[in-house]
């Protein structure tokens, strides 16, 4: 599936740097056009599903809350 995202481009020093508008991701370059693609980059491994190699422990814990 594919998804157009949108970004900003600001310039921070020597660097380039690409914020997505959609997802809290960012990612910076030496150009503009390096920033883009380093977003791109960025994205992608962002939405390609979790490989768990130790699989997690699933439990519950009990609080008191001090309702008002």
């Amino acid at each position: 599936m594919r998804r157009v995202f949108s970004y900003t481009i600001t310039e921070e020093g020597d660097w380039f740097v690409a914020q997505c508008l959609e997802v809290d991701l960012a990612s910076q370059g030496q150009s503009r056009d390096e920033a883009i693609e380093n977003l791109r980059e960025a994205l992608e491994l962002h939405f390609e599903p979790p490989t768990a190699t130790i699989l997690p422990s699933i439990g519950k814990v009990e609080v008191e809350i001090n309702a008002a």
